[in-house]
């Protein structure tokens, strides 16, 4: 295939990417790439770390990773897995550093009966466990708010423990890192706590990372669906995030997916 030339960055004040749910089955990474730099974006995530040379290829960068031993049945509040994870996580970190990613996605885990403040205060003690190191190799770990109402796995996550931007904020607040951040999913916070432009400004200080989605059914981020993500973009813009906002819906099956993740930049381009 013949190398793309990199377009000029256009996606206005935010750094908007693009992930693999944006793409039909099929799509491999060149075409994604390709389509990613093309539209002017700055890069994608949850690509797989045999493939970051392939987006440094088209002028891309990796910007979210995830793995490192967590999981959303067993994350980081089980206490009796913070060894094995953390060994996991550290190594996570050099790799992240080593390839030019910023940001690692974290994974609280299933509650199963566990309160939320003993949560609150294992997820504290494994963020403390590495703080020091991810600020040492200048990488964050974003850990993704999702929301709990929807148990199919392409729209929600069953008994997940960070499921409220106060409870996570709060986290943040006590681990005290400007590496140890949330991931603000605007698709889960709009179905868990609604008042989506209050949330993101009064926690703004602990959100690292943002995706986007449609609600209902995460789809694209067009006039079929009750968020205004125009407006949404404005508000993270004039709050003067420098970080990447990636976006995370399901393309509806029959429309053009190249068309619709054009829409996507095109509405959140402020």
């Amino acid at each position: 295939m013949q190398a793309v030339v990199q377009t000029a960055k256009n996606t206005g004040r935010l750094k908007q990417c693009s992930m693999g749910q944006n793409f039909p089955a099929g799509v491999n990474i060149e075409e994604r790439c390709r389509i990613t730099a093309e539209l002017g974006m700055w890069g994608m995530d949850l690509v797989g770390q045999n493939d970051w040379p392939t987006l440094r290829k088209y002028g891309l960068q990796p910007t979210a990773t995830t793995g490192g031993g967590m999981g959303f049945p067993n994350g980081i509040i089980r206490p009796e897995l913070h060894d094995e994870i953390e060994k996991g996580v550290r190594t996570l970190i050099d790799q992240s550093a080593a390839g030019g990613c910023p940001n690692i996605i974290g994974v609280g885990g299933q509650r199963r009966g566990m309160s939320y403040e003993q949560g609150a205060d294992n997820a504290v003690a494994f963020f403390n466990r590495i703080k020091a190191h991810l600020e040492d190799k200048n990488v964050m770990i974003v850990t993704e708010v999702v929301n709990t109402r929807n148990d199919d796995p392409a729209l929600g996550r069953t008994d997940q423990i960070f499921n409220h931007m106060a409870w996570a904020a709060d986290v943040m607040k006590r681990v005290n890192s400007p590496k140890v951040k949330i991931l603000c999913d605007v698709y889960h916070m709009q179905i868990m706590d609604g008042d989506i432009i209050r949330n993101i400004r009064d926690y703004y200080p602990w959100i690292g990372h943002f995706h986007t989605g449609g609600v209902p059914g995460r789809r694209e981020l067009d006039d079929t669906q009750e968020i205004n993500y125009r407006y949404v973009a404005q508000v993270i813009a004039d709050l003067g995030y420098a970080g990447f906002v990636s976006h995370e819906y399901h393309p509806t099956e029959g429309r053009d997916f190249i068309a619709s993740l054009r829409q996507a930049v095109d509405i959140m381009r402020v």
